[in-house]
């Protein structure tokens, strides 16, 4: 318990960057079955507010949205944001 009040950053990347890989492989699995598929905006969404790693390990290993070149932008820019934030947080 002390680990999450110490580092609320930390948890919130892990579990969004989790979240992202997660959905990243759902959609592709649904996209395989013809099936309903999730949202581009919450994949983008996910990916801005810090899932950036999480989105890129999802686009490499399930092979999923590497031809749009605005996921790989937006992932990049997340994972940007997220170092950036992690920077400020724990080093300011």
């Amino acid at each position: 318990m002390d680990f999450i009040k110490q580092h609320p950053l930390a948890i919130y990347l892990i579990i969004v960057n989790i979240s992202l890989f997660l959905l990243m492989g759902l959609d592709k699995l649904k996209a395989k079955m013809d099936s309903w598929r999730i949202s581009e905006k919450t994949l983008l969404l996910l990916g801005l507010v810090g899932g950036g790693l999480g989105g890129i390990l999802g686009q490499q290993v399930f092979h999923h949205k590497t031809r749009k070149v605005y996921f790989t932008i937006c992932f990049s820019l997340g994972l940007l944001f997220a170092i950036g934030g992690v920077v400020w947080y724990y080093f300011r």
